[in-house]
């Protein structure tokens, strides 16, 4: 199995022994991205609202070094602080995607790095 790391500066760079993505094949897995701007390294807010758009943000800069695009995500992982704000995160993630609509789970968690209210993971394929 071979496996190439994928970064960019137009994401947060890591903050701790991990890639931003790894491209292994056909599958390309994004690391958990908080709602981190890459300018500043702080967050982009402190709305989960806010930390969902910059974390999609960062994804999309991810996908675009690695060629891809939103449309190849075939599953989400999404890590909350607080199951209230799903629906506000709902409504956000519908935005990112079209039909058909990547596979998903949602996590309530007691913390996040960062102090994050919101960590998103992608799988997406060629």
């Amino acid at each position: 199995m071979s496996k190439k790391a994928i970064s960019t500066e137009k994401a947060p760079a890591a903050i701790g022994p991990y890639s931003q993505a790894i491209q292994t094949g056909d599958l390309l897995f994004i690391s958990g991205q908080l709602g981190l701007n890459p300018e500043t390294g702080k967050l982009a807010g402190d709305s989960v609202e806010e930390q969902c758009r910059q974390s999609f943000a960062n994804i999309r800069s991810i996908l675009a070094e690695a060629g891809l695009t939103m449309d190849n995500v075939v599953k989400c992982i999404v890590y909350l602080t607080n199951m209230g704000d799903f629906a506000s995160v709902n409504k956000i993630y519908a935005e990112q995607f079209s039909a058909p609509f990547p596979a998903r789970c949602a996590f309530a968690v007691s913390a996040l790095p960062a102090g994050g209210v919101i960590e998103i993971e992608v799988t997406a394929s060629k």
